[in-house]
């Protein structure tokens, strides 16, 4: 991959709404580069600043025009892509305030693929596993225009928090003002 064909490719992203983007993506757009060539050439677009590395395999164009402040929900999506996922537990909590902590440098994500924590430049991700059908959780999230994830209602994020078994002391007091 050259350096001014990487750049045109970016732009091209960007006009379609998309600055992050994972390795994956970049060995279809440039299938004739080898396995080494292309993470040489990703480092190198690392080192020059036209990308940011997230974290493993996630790539960020900074500099994109359509940098919007979404940016580790869509890492999320990127991480998780043959998944349902949606905002819920502490983060949607905390939107609706349910309860009084705001988590500024995490997002936590309910998802049907594997759990798990990721520490990106942007903050950190925790992913929870839900066994809840497709169905129940398409009838419990809501979409909101802009936002690559969907989040729980209210009611769901409150379930999905009592069925993890977390944090409940953050509800205790919030709940009992409310009743």
């Amino acid at each position: 991959m050259k350096k001014l064909e990487a750049i045109a490719i970016l732009r091209e992203l960007d006009k379609q709404g998309r600055y992050v983007f994972i390795k994956h993506d970049m060995t279809k757009l440039f299938p004739l580069d080898s396995t080494k060539a292309l993470d040489e050439a990703l480092n190198r677009l690392v080192k020059t600043g036209l990308i940011k590395r997230a974290c493993r395999n996630i790539y960020v164009n900074a500099n994109a025009q359509c940098f919007d402040s979404y940016t580790i929900e869509h890492i999320a999506k990127a991480l998780r892509r043959n998944a349902y996922n949606y905002v819920s537990l502490e983060s949607a909590l905390s939107e609706y305030g349910v309860i009084s902590q705001i988590p500024l440098d995490r997002i936590t994500v309910m998802t049907t693929g594997r759990e798990g924590v990721y520490k990106t430049a942007y903050g950190v991700i925790e992913f929870t596993h839900t066994k809840r059908s497709v169905i129940n959780i398409l009838d419990h999230i809501q979409t909101i225009p802009g936002r690559p994830l969907r989040v729980a209602t209210k009611e769901a994020a409150l379930r999905d928090l009592k069925r993890v078994g977390r944090n409940l002391h953050l509800l205790q007091t919030e709940i009992s003002d409310n009743e």
